[in-house]
């Protein structure tokens, strides 16, 4: 967007560096990263060109709930996203720990550091992960760190304490690593990689000169040809013995020994919580991921845990394939400062402090993907804070970003957030191939891709549209070729000029066409929704002096100050008489205005 911008960072060698599994998707989450890609974000193509595993999950199921994933290589997706920042024109990274904000007249206005130096601008964005007084634990040990070797920001939140923000505590945790030669794999199942690869990036709307080298520097860049020479993972699973060494130790356990005051994530649980709340199942998979391409160590995904180290290495043991494991790194449990994201506005600007933003852990979220689209909308938001334009509000019916951050900033969490796909009331519309299609019209309002991209996202486009009316209109036997897609016609079977284009445009065409009358439900729903999403709310509004409100929600309403009906409806504890009441008396306030004054001149 061509602002001028400071990265500031505790340590500069740790930019981009994956903390716990160095995978990026799934369910949901690749379809976030999709739409981060359609908005001009890195993580899609740097996750491509440092991939090594590609997986299309949940293939058999039919199109609408397919979500791509990828291993990634952990140290090349770190070192090539820190060189893409250093290459990126108006942006200076510095290495300095910030300490504390300054303020003036209610307003952030810069920052100080460990370095006795500030630095001063006119928007502050704040991304502090599990470093905000991140404190880790192994069994009883504990050492303060937001992860395991690196260090804790102690200072930070007693400025946002000083400003009327609102800290709780969440916890998360990590498996451990093991020595990929300690491990007998003939015990296991093996994963392979899909043989033609589901990418993340939109590679057909871009240059492909580009991919590796800067046209301005001629420097060149990390990365191979994307899904070339993919690893295999490797699946087993817990024993009997596991169960017992787990349930044996749940008091010498950091989470159920009262160590840890913070909520821990519901949906990606350690192995304690699995074979305590989980009591009836015999055993849980596991999943041994490598690292990279140029390290033996590998992560067992599945293994979360706080439990000491004696107990982790006979646990890790009783395991089929890891009898003899060497553990490289112990798992461990951290628990971190966040601030509830309902004092947020939805451009993630701070309710209580101007010009301030916060995104990803801060906000109570969990996951790589869902920290990284609330960078680049803050991002954007920031830029446009600055110029006095409109910010970018995604719509719950145009992404799961969208609804990511509505439900953060309208409900909140008192648990770490994640992304699933039941949390989106209209995600059949959210297939991960359509996001440019949805969110195209956001990037060229706000700049935020070239020229040419863009010219050939609306060429896509334009062809997507022309095939799904040729062949919902054109008949074959009788009937159109859409109803015949309906109905089961094998891919082969359709015109041979259709079977031409590019795959990508194909699927999305036959996406649309098949679930047709699904997805006209869909936004026939969005059309109903789309007048009170509509009427605004004045920023200034007072919901303690609107007669007719229960006490509960319009202190509810007074607290998150919602910015439309639509976002009041949705707010836990105002139900829809609260609604119609605020309705009523904001339809009155616009005939006001709209009525000229007694005696005013025509």
């Amino acid at each position: 967007m061509g602002a001028s911008t400071l990265l500031l960072t505790g340590n500069i060698d740790t930019i981009a560096q994956m903390s716990c599994n160095p995978a990026i998707g799934g369910q949901a989450k690749g379809q976030i990263v999709r739409e981060i890609d359609a908005l001009g974000g890195e993580m899609a193509i740097n996750t491509d060109l440092t991939g090594i595993q590609f997986r299309l999950l949940n293939e058999s199921k039919g199109l609408a709930v397919r979500s791509p994933r990828a291993q990634c290589d952990k140290k090349a997706y770190q070192h090539r996203l820190k060189h893409t920042l250093e290459l990126q024109p108006n942006l200076e990274v510095f290495q300095a720990l910030v300490t504390g904000l300054i303020f003036d007249h209610g307003r952030v206005v810069g920052v100080k550091t460990n370095l006795d130096l500030e630095f001063h601008g006119q928007t502050v964005i704040v991304t502090t992960g599990t470093f905000l007084r991140g404190l880790m634990h192994i069994g009883q040990n504990k050492n303060e760190g937001g992860r395991l070797g690196d260090f804790t920001a102690k200072t930070l939140s007693g400025s946002f304490l000083e400003a009327g923000i609102e800290l709780q505590r969440l916890k998360t945790g990590t498996p451990p690593r093991l020595l990929g030669r300690s491990l007998n794999f003939t015990k296991m199942q093996e994963q392979r990689g899909d043989a033609t690869p589901t990418l993340f990036a939109f590679h057909d709307t871009r240059d492909p000169d580009l991919l590796f080298h800067v046209e301005q520097t001629g420097e060149t860049r990390l990365g191979w040809t994307p899904g070339s020479n993919q690893v295999s993972c490797w699946m087993t699973h817990t024993t009997e013995e596991t169960a017992r060494l787990v349930r044996d130790n749940l008091n010498r356990s950091a989470l159920y020994g009262g160590e840890i005051e913070g909520v821990g994530p519901r949906y990606c649980p350690s192995i304690e919580d699995k074979f305590v709340r989980f009591a009836d199942k015999p055993r849980h998979l596991l999943f041994l991921e490598p690292e990279g391409r140029s390290t033996n160590e590998y992560y067992v995904n599945g293994l979360s845990t706080s439990l000491p180290f004696d107990v982790q290495l006979a646990m890790v043991r009783s395991v089929p394939g890891m009898e003899n494991a060497h553990l490289l790194r112990p798992a461990y449990a951290v628990e971190y400062d966040f601030a509830p994201p309902t004092q947020l506005f939805a451009s993630l600007e701070s309710k209580k402090v101007e010009n301030l933003f916060f995104a990803g852990q801060i906000n109570g979220t969990s996951g790589y993907e869902e920290a990284a689209c609330q960078g680049l909308v803050a991002g954007v938001n920031a830029v446009q804070k600055v110029r006095g334009g409109e910010p970018l509000i995604i719509g719950r019916h145009e992404g799961y970003i969208g609804v990511l951050i509505d439900d953060l900033v309208t409900k909140g969490t008192s648990e770490p957030y994640r992304m699933l796909t039941s949390r989106a009331e209209h995600r059949l519309l959210f297939n991960h191939g359509s996001a440019e299609a949805r969110l195209g019209h956001h990037a060229k309002r706000l700049n935020l891709l070239s020229h040419n991209r863009l010219s050939r996202i609306e060429s896509k486009i334009a062809t997507q549209e022309h095939w799904q009316a040729w062949l919902e209109r054109e008949r074959h036997g009788g009937k159109t070729w859409g109803d015949l897609i309906r109905r089961g016609e094998p891919d082969e079977s359709l015109p041979a000029e259709f079977q031409k284009l590019d795959a990508t445009i194909r699927e999305e065409v036959l996406y649309r066409v098949r679930y047709q009358g699904y997805l006209e439900r869909e936004r026939r729903q969005i059309a109903r929704m789309a007048d009170v999403e509509a009427i605004r709310i004045p920023p200034d509004f007072d919901f303690l002096a609107l007669r007719g409100l229960r006490k509960e929600g319009a202190q509810k309403l007074h607290a998150l100050r919602p910015l439309t009906l639509g976002q009041a409806g949705r707010i836990s504890g105002v139900n829809p008489s609260d609604v119609s009441v605020l309705m009523i008396h904001l339809a009155a306030n616009r005939r006001a205005q709209a009525t000229p004054p007694t005696g005013a001149d025509e």
